[in-house]
Protein backbone atom coordinates (compact mmCIF):
# COMPACT_ATOMS: atom_id res chain seq x y z
CA UNK A 1 0.00 0.00 0.00
CA UNK A 2 1.63 3.25 -1.14
CA UNK A 3 -0.83 5.73 0.37
CA UNK A 4 0.88 8.74 1.96
CA UNK A 5 -0.64 9.26 5.37
CA UNK A 6 -1.05 12.47 7.34
CA UNK A 7 0.36 12.89 10.84
CA UNK A 8 -3.07 12.17 12.32
CA UNK A 9 -3.51 9.09 10.17
CA UNK A 10 -0.12 7.72 11.20
CA UNK A 11 -1.01 8.23 14.85
CA UNK A 12 -4.41 6.63 14.44
CA UNK A 13 -3.11 3.58 12.61
CA UNK A 14 -1.22 2.65 15.75
CA UNK A 15 -4.46 2.14 17.69
CA UNK A 16 -6.81 -0.84 17.89
CA UNK A 17 -9.91 0.30 19.75
CA UNK A 18 -13.02 -1.11 21.34
CA UNK A 19 -16.47 0.48 21.20
CA UNK A 20 -20.05 -0.01 22.35
CA UNK A 21 -22.99 -1.07 20.19
CA UNK A 22 -23.95 -3.71 17.65
CA UNK A 23 -24.35 -1.44 14.63
CA UNK A 24 -22.48 1.44 13.06
CA UNK A 25 -22.83 4.44 15.34
CA UNK A 26 -21.33 7.71 16.53
CA UNK A 27 -18.68 5.85 18.54
CA UNK A 28 -17.33 4.36 15.32
CA UNK A 29 -17.67 7.64 13.46
CA UNK A 30 -15.45 9.25 16.10
CA UNK A 31 -12.90 6.43 16.16
CA UNK A 32 -12.57 6.30 12.37
CA UNK A 33 -13.28 9.87 11.33
CA UNK A 34 -11.55 11.80 14.11
CA UNK A 35 -9.01 9.40 15.62
CA UNK A 36 -8.41 7.54 12.34
CA UNK A 37 -7.81 4.25 14.13
CA UNK A 38 -6.12 1.39 12.37
CA UNK A 39 -8.65 -1.13 13.53
CA UNK A 40 -11.44 -2.12 15.87
CA UNK A 41 -11.94 -5.01 18.26
CA UNK A 42 -15.20 -6.92 18.58
CA UNK A 43 -16.45 -8.25 21.91
CA UNK A 44 -19.69 -9.93 22.95
CA UNK A 45 -21.24 -6.48 23.45
CA UNK A 46 -20.84 -5.84 19.72
CA UNK A 47 -22.20 -9.13 18.41
CA UNK A 48 -25.68 -10.00 17.22
CA UNK A 49 -26.81 -12.43 14.54
CA UNK A 50 -24.39 -13.12 11.66
CA UNK A 51 -26.16 -10.74 9.30
CA UNK A 52 -25.97 -7.99 11.93
CA UNK A 53 -22.23 -8.50 12.46
CA UNK A 54 -21.67 -8.60 8.71
CA UNK A 55 -23.55 -5.33 8.32
CA UNK A 56 -21.58 -3.73 11.16
CA UNK A 57 -18.27 -4.69 9.57
CA UNK A 58 -19.38 -3.67 6.09
CA UNK A 59 -20.72 -0.30 7.23
CA UNK A 60 -17.55 0.36 9.18
CA UNK A 61 -15.29 -0.43 6.24
CA UNK A 62 -17.50 1.63 3.93
CA UNK A 63 -17.21 4.62 6.24
CA UNK A 64 -13.42 4.36 6.38
CA UNK A 65 -13.28 4.13 2.59
CA UNK A 66 -15.57 7.13 2.17
CA UNK A 67 -13.09 9.23 4.18
CA UNK A 68 -10.07 8.03 2.24
CA UNK A 69 -8.88 5.99 5.18
CA UNK A 70 -6.97 2.70 4.78
CA UNK A 71 -9.09 -0.41 5.27
CA UNK A 72 -9.61 -1.41 8.87
CA UNK A 73 -8.33 -4.42 10.69
CA UNK A 74 -11.40 -5.90 12.37
CA UNK A 75 -10.25 -8.26 15.10
CA UNK A 76 -11.77 -10.71 17.54
CA UNK A 77 -10.69 -13.27 20.15
CA UNK A 78 -11.89 -16.59 18.77
CA UNK A 79 -9.61 -19.14 20.43
CA UNK A 80 -12.34 -21.67 21.10
CA UNK A 81 -13.21 -22.92 24.55
CA UNK A 82 -13.01 -20.35 27.34
CA UNK A 83 -12.33 -17.42 25.02
CA UNK A 84 -14.69 -17.41 22.04
CA UNK A 85 -16.79 -14.34 21.33
CA UNK A 86 -18.84 -16.01 18.59
CA UNK A 87 -21.12 -18.70 19.95
CA UNK A 88 -23.83 -21.18 19.04
CA UNK A 89 -26.40 -21.33 17.60
CA UNK A 90 -24.99 -19.11 14.84
CA UNK A 91 -21.34 -20.19 15.02
CA UNK A 92 -19.40 -23.38 15.62
CA UNK A 93 -18.22 -23.94 19.17
CA UNK A 94 -15.01 -25.81 19.97
CA UNK A 95 -13.88 -27.11 23.37
CA UNK A 96 -10.65 -25.12 23.24
CA UNK A 97 -6.92 -25.72 22.87
CA UNK A 98 -6.57 -28.33 25.66
CA UNK A 99 -8.87 -30.61 23.64
CA UNK A 100 -6.85 -30.18 20.43
CA UNK A 101 -4.51 -33.17 20.41
CA UNK A 102 -3.64 -33.72 16.75
CA UNK A 103 -2.75 -31.67 13.71
CA UNK A 104 -6.09 -32.66 12.15
CA UNK A 105 -7.90 -31.25 15.18
CA UNK A 106 -6.01 -27.97 14.80
CA UNK A 107 -6.61 -27.80 11.06
CA UNK A 108 -10.33 -28.41 11.46
CA UNK A 109 -10.67 -25.70 14.10
CA UNK A 110 -8.75 -23.20 12.01
CA UNK A 111 -10.56 -23.96 8.73
CA UNK A 112 -14.01 -23.63 10.27
CA UNK A 113 -13.07 -20.54 12.26
CA UNK A 114 -11.48 -18.82 9.26
CA UNK A 115 -14.54 -19.47 7.13
CA UNK A 116 -16.93 -18.13 9.76
CA UNK A 117 -14.82 -15.05 10.44
CA UNK A 118 -14.52 -14.21 6.76
CA UNK A 119 -18.26 -14.65 6.27
CA UNK A 120 -18.97 -11.79 8.71
CA UNK A 121 -16.14 -9.46 7.67
CA UNK A 122 -13.65 -10.11 10.49
CA UNK A 123 -10.08 -10.26 9.21
CA UNK A 124 -7.88 -10.81 12.29
CA UNK A 125 -8.09 -13.47 14.99
CA UNK A 126 -6.23 -12.97 18.25
CA UNK A 127 -5.23 -16.62 18.19
CA UNK A 128 -3.54 -18.99 18.72
CA UNK A 129 -2.45 -18.99 22.36
CA UNK A 130 1.15 -20.28 22.37
CA UNK A 131 1.73 -20.19 26.11
CA UNK A 132 3.28 -23.37 27.49
CA UNK A 133 1.74 -24.50 30.77
CA UNK A 134 3.46 -26.19 33.69
CA UNK A 135 1.85 -29.40 34.97
CA UNK A 136 2.98 -28.62 38.53
CA UNK A 137 1.63 -25.04 38.61
CA UNK A 138 -2.05 -24.00 38.71
CA UNK A 139 -1.41 -21.47 35.96
CA UNK A 140 -4.06 -19.14 34.62
CA UNK A 141 -3.57 -20.48 31.07
CA UNK A 142 -4.28 -24.14 31.83
CA UNK A 143 -7.70 -23.93 30.19
CA UNK A 144 -6.45 -22.07 27.12
CA UNK A 145 -3.12 -23.71 26.23
CA UNK A 146 -2.23 -26.59 23.93
CA UNK A 147 -0.31 -28.06 26.85
CA UNK A 148 3.04 -28.35 28.61
CA UNK A 149 5.19 -29.72 25.76
CA UNK A 150 6.62 -26.72 23.89
CA UNK A 151 7.16 -28.72 20.72
CA UNK A 152 3.56 -29.93 20.74
CA UNK A 153 2.36 -26.37 21.37
CA UNK A 154 4.50 -25.25 18.43
CA UNK A 155 3.19 -27.96 16.11
CA UNK A 156 -0.48 -27.36 16.88
CA UNK A 157 -0.11 -23.59 16.98
CA UNK A 158 1.61 -23.40 13.61
CA UNK A 159 -1.10 -25.58 12.07
CA UNK A 160 -3.65 -23.00 13.22
CA UNK A 161 -1.50 -20.08 12.04
CA UNK A 162 -0.85 -21.48 8.58
CA UNK A 163 -4.51 -22.34 8.05
CA UNK A 164 -5.83 -18.97 9.21
CA UNK A 165 -3.29 -17.14 7.05
CA UNK A 166 -4.03 -19.31 4.01
CA UNK A 167 -7.69 -18.35 4.39
CA UNK A 168 -7.01 -14.59 4.59
CA UNK A 169 -7.36 -14.26 8.35
CA UNK A 170 -4.47 -12.50 10.06
CA UNK A 171 -3.32 -14.68 12.95
CA UNK A 172 -1.83 -13.41 16.21
CA UNK A 173 0.41 -15.50 18.47
CA UNK A 174 0.07 -14.68 22.15
CA UNK A 175 1.24 -13.91 24.84
CA UNK A 176 4.93 -13.28 24.12
CA UNK A 177 7.32 -14.30 25.59
CA UNK A 178 4.97 -16.72 27.34
CA UNK A 179 2.70 -16.61 30.37
CA UNK A 180 2.30 -20.31 31.07
CA UNK A 181 4.23 -19.92 34.32
CA UNK A 182 1.94 -17.24 35.81
CA UNK A 183 -0.75 -17.72 38.45
CA UNK A 184 -1.79 -14.07 38.82
CA UNK A 185 -4.25 -12.75 36.23
CA UNK A 186 -2.86 -9.66 34.48
CA UNK A 187 -6.42 -8.37 34.09
CA UNK A 188 -6.18 -7.70 37.82
CA UNK A 189 -2.54 -6.85 38.55
CA UNK A 190 1.03 -7.19 37.29
CA UNK A 191 2.43 -10.76 37.48
CA UNK A 192 6.17 -11.33 37.82
CA UNK A 193 8.12 -14.14 36.14
CA UNK A 194 11.52 -14.91 37.67
CA UNK A 195 13.00 -17.18 34.99
CA UNK A 196 15.94 -15.95 32.93
CA UNK A 197 16.37 -15.92 29.17
CA UNK A 198 17.99 -19.37 29.10
CA UNK A 199 14.91 -20.86 30.77
CA UNK A 200 12.60 -19.11 28.32
CA UNK A 201 14.75 -20.25 25.39
CA UNK A 202 14.47 -23.85 26.53
CA UNK A 203 10.67 -23.79 26.64
CA UNK A 204 8.48 -20.71 26.29
CA UNK A 205 10.09 -19.20 23.20
CA UNK A 206 10.02 -22.42 21.15
CA UNK A 207 6.39 -22.02 19.95
CA UNK A 208 6.91 -18.33 19.14
CA UNK A 209 10.00 -19.06 17.06
CA UNK A 210 7.98 -21.65 15.16
CA UNK A 211 5.16 -19.13 14.68
CA UNK A 212 7.59 -16.62 13.20
CA UNK A 213 8.88 -19.22 10.78
CA UNK A 214 5.27 -20.06 9.84
CA UNK A 215 4.45 -16.49 8.83
CA UNK A 216 2.27 -15.36 11.73
CA UNK A 217 0.92 -11.86 11.06
CA UNK A 218 1.04 -10.59 14.62
CA UNK A 219 2.60 -11.25 18.00
CA UNK A 220 0.84 -9.98 21.12
CA UNK A 221 3.02 -9.00 24.09
CA UNK A 222 2.05 -9.98 27.61
CA UNK A 223 1.51 -7.66 30.56
CA UNK A 224 4.03 -9.64 32.60
CA UNK A 225 7.19 -8.36 34.28
CA UNK A 226 10.07 -10.70 33.41
CA UNK A 227 12.38 -9.30 36.06
CA UNK A 228 15.59 -10.92 34.81
CA UNK A 229 14.98 -9.63 31.27
CA UNK A 230 13.71 -6.17 32.13
CA UNK A 231 13.26 -5.25 35.81
CA UNK A 232 11.40 -2.01 35.02
CA UNK A 233 8.86 -2.72 32.29
CA UNK A 234 6.41 -5.52 31.46
CA UNK A 235 6.88 -7.22 28.10
CA UNK A 236 4.16 -5.07 26.55
CA UNK A 237 6.21 -1.92 27.27
CA UNK A 238 9.75 -3.29 27.14
CA UNK A 239 12.36 -2.14 24.65
CA UNK A 240 14.45 -5.20 25.45
CA UNK A 241 11.63 -7.74 24.99
CA UNK A 242 9.78 -6.18 22.06
CA UNK A 243 12.68 -4.74 20.08
CA UNK A 244 15.87 -6.51 21.13
CA UNK A 245 14.49 -10.00 21.77
CA UNK A 246 11.51 -10.37 19.45
CA UNK A 247 12.60 -8.21 16.52
CA UNK A 248 16.39 -8.30 16.60
CA UNK A 249 17.25 -11.68 18.14
CA UNK A 250 14.28 -13.70 16.86
CA UNK A 251 14.11 -11.72 13.60
CA UNK A 252 10.41 -11.07 13.61
CA UNK A 253 9.32 -8.51 11.01
CA UNK A 254 5.52 -8.62 11.37
CA UNK A 255 3.10 -6.75 13.61
CA UNK A 256 3.84 -6.45 17.30
CA UNK A 257 1.01 -5.38 19.58
CA UNK A 258 0.31 -4.83 23.23
CA UNK A 259 -2.35 -6.66 25.14
CA UNK A 260 -5.21 -4.43 26.28
CA UNK A 261 -3.90 -1.34 28.09
CA UNK A 262 -7.14 -1.29 30.10
CA UNK A 263 -5.94 -4.28 32.12
CA UNK A 264 -5.00 -3.91 35.77
CA UNK A 265 -1.38 -4.89 35.16
CA UNK A 266 -0.99 -1.56 33.36
CA UNK A 267 -3.59 0.75 34.90
CA UNK A 268 -2.51 -0.02 38.49
CA UNK A 269 1.18 0.67 37.82
CA UNK A 270 1.70 2.98 34.85
CA UNK A 271 0.18 6.24 33.68
CA UNK A 272 -1.31 6.09 30.20
CA UNK A 273 1.10 8.63 28.72
CA UNK A 274 4.04 6.69 30.16
CA UNK A 275 2.72 3.45 28.67
CA UNK A 276 2.25 5.08 25.26
CA UNK A 277 5.77 6.52 25.31
CA UNK A 278 7.24 3.13 26.19
CA UNK A 279 5.25 1.39 23.44
CA UNK A 280 6.57 3.86 20.88
CA UNK A 281 10.16 3.49 22.07
CA UNK A 282 9.80 -0.30 21.98
CA UNK A 283 8.79 -0.27 18.28
CA UNK A 284 5.41 -1.78 19.09
CA UNK A 285 3.11 -1.30 16.12
CA UNK A 286 -0.38 -1.45 17.58
CA UNK A 287 -1.65 -0.38 20.97
CA UNK A 288 -4.86 -2.03 22.16
CA UNK A 289 -7.44 -0.16 24.22
CA UNK A 290 -10.43 -2.41 24.29
CA UNK A 291 -13.15 -0.43 26.08
CA UNK A 292 -14.83 2.84 25.19
CA UNK A 293 -13.19 5.52 27.31
CA UNK A 294 -11.36 8.86 27.13
CA UNK A 295 -8.13 6.82 27.16
CA UNK A 296 -8.47 6.12 23.44
CA UNK A 297 -8.51 9.81 22.51
CA UNK A 298 -5.77 10.56 25.03
CA UNK A 299 -3.60 7.82 23.52
CA UNK A 300 -4.17 9.21 20.02
CA UNK A 301 -3.20 12.71 21.15
CA UNK A 302 -0.09 11.40 22.90
CA UNK A 303 1.06 9.43 19.86
CA UNK A 304 0.40 12.37 17.54
CA UNK A 305 2.32 14.76 19.80
CA UNK A 306 5.29 12.46 20.27
CA UNK A 307 5.78 11.70 16.56
CA UNK A 308 5.30 15.35 15.66
CA UNK A 309 7.89 16.55 18.17
CA UNK A 310 10.49 13.77 17.96
CA UNK A 311 12.00 12.93 14.56
CA UNK A 312 13.39 9.62 15.77
CA UNK A 313 9.97 8.49 17.00
CA UNK A 314 8.44 9.65 13.73
CA UNK A 315 10.92 7.47 11.84
CA UNK A 316 10.00 4.49 14.03
CA UNK A 317 6.33 5.30 13.46
CA UNK A 318 6.82 5.27 9.70
CA UNK A 319 8.26 1.77 9.92
CA UNK A 320 5.36 0.64 12.11
CA UNK A 321 2.84 2.08 9.68
CA UNK A 322 4.57 0.26 6.82
CA UNK A 323 4.17 -3.02 8.71
CA UNK A 324 0.51 -2.27 9.40
CA UNK A 325 -0.13 -1.44 5.74
CA UNK A 326 1.67 -4.60 4.63
CA UNK A 327 -0.59 -6.68 6.88
CA UNK A 328 -3.67 -4.94 5.50
CA UNK A 329 -2.49 -5.65 1.96
CA UNK A 330 -2.72 -9.39 2.72
CA UNK A 331 -6.43 -9.16 3.46
CA UNK A 332 -8.65 -10.01 0.51
CA UNK A 333 -10.92 -6.95 0.51
CA UNK A 334 -13.95 -8.62 -1.05
CA UNK A 335 -14.22 -10.94 1.95
CA UNK A 336 -15.49 -8.05 4.03
CA UNK A 337 -18.46 -7.32 1.81
CA UNK A 338 -19.83 -10.63 0.59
Amino acid sequence: MTTILSLAQKAGQRLMAGFDGKSFNTDLEFLIGTLKVGGIILFSRNLGAPNEIRQLCSDTQDYARSLGQPPLIIAIDQEGGQVARLKAPFFSEFPGNPAIKTRDDALNFARVTASELRSIGVNMNYAPVLDVTRPDIPGIMAGRSFGSDPHQVAALGTAVIETLEANSILSVAKHFPGIGRTVLDSHLDLPVVKEDLDALDACDLIPFQAAIQSGVSGVMLSHILYEKLDPLWPASLSVFIARDLLRARMRYTGLVMTDDLDMGAITRHYALDTAIDQALLSEIDQILICHKSPAIEAAFEQIEKRIRDDASLDALCNRSVQRIMAAKDRIRPNDNFE
